[in-house]
């Protein structure tokens, strides 16, 4: 598996991305017309996908603020964290406290580029260009060391990332949380949802379509039992492993998702 170093910096315009296409869903502009293309074609056998991915967005923002206001998390490592948008992991938890650390790791050469060009400015907040599955690298990089001390409480966040690699003994999503996890004071958090659907259909369609498009930066739509393994001995704090929208809703009319072709699903366990 490439390390940072070998990691391309090329940005291929002409090949999609989840964080492109991602960024496409939440109306903003760093992506490219065959992001588009990608999310057009999706849209006809999982028309809800745009809804899906603002509820997410939101459900990460909610959560970040719960963490950082109930829980006191003062330190963020913000797996796959895509492309800089409004209210970002860092935006969101230094509002509560301005002197919060966090970390973004991605290994889209885009994101790196805008990420760094938005934190210049920002010595408590940086982004590392590395894979999520390669846990020793994270934890071990420069950047890592001089903002984490993992002596102390962590919020580790894998928001909407493990349908992007495949099941692995090594790499795959349950191997990355075990590794995490060993590396986590008490008091820590971790963070996970994913793309899920109970269709049988529904999961060969997409699985197999974002494969071909990202070609093969993708692994696949699981369901809710997959997520559901990821948390095994972790206290899940209320209200559990849901559809993201019902996670903590601000208000009694907030944004749901309506229909449930595929859901992000999911939640926030705590390390005892």
């Amino acid at each position: 598996m490439p390390t940072e170093n070998q990691l391309s910096t090329n940005i291929d315009e002409n090949v999609p991305t989840a964080a492109r296409m991602y960024d496409h869903y939440l109306g903003g502009k760093d992506n490219y017309a065959a992001d588009r293309a990608a999310c057009e074609e999706l849209d006809k056998v999982v028309p809800s996908t745009r809804r899906l991915a603002l509820n997410n967005r939101r459900f990460l923002q909610r959560a970040v603020r719960v963490l950082a206001e109930d829980h006191g998390i003062r330190q963020f490592l913000d797996h796959g964290s895509g492309l800089p948008t409004q209210d970002n992991v860092h935006q969101v938890a230094q509002r509560v406290d301005p002197e919060t650390h966090v970390v973004y790791v991605d290994n889209d050469p885009m994101v790196l580029v805008h990420g760094r060009a938005l934190l210049q400015q920002d010595e408590r907040t940086t982004v590392i260009h590395a894979d999520i599955r390669r846990t020793d690298e994270i934890f071990s990089h420069a950047e890592t060391r001089r903002l984490i001390d993992f002596s102390q409480p962590v919020a580790v966040l894998f928001n909407s990332v493990f349908h992007c690699i495949p099941d692995s003994d090594t790499d795959g999503p349950l191997a990355v949380v075990r590794r995490v996890r060993e590396r986590l004071a008490p008091g820590s958090l971790v963070l996970m949802c994913q793309l899920v659907s109970e269709d049988p259909e529904v999961r060969a369609f997409v699985t197999d379509f974002m494969d071909r498009a990202t070609q093969g930066h993708w692994g696949r739509v699981r369901q809710e039992k997959d997520v559901a393994e990821w948390f095994e001995g972790l206290e899940i704090l209320e209200p559990g492993l849901v559809e993201v929208s019902t996670w903590r809703p601000d208000t009694d009319v907030a944004p749901r998702q309506l229909s449930h072709e595929w859901v992000e699903f999911g939640g926030i366990g705590l390390i005892r």
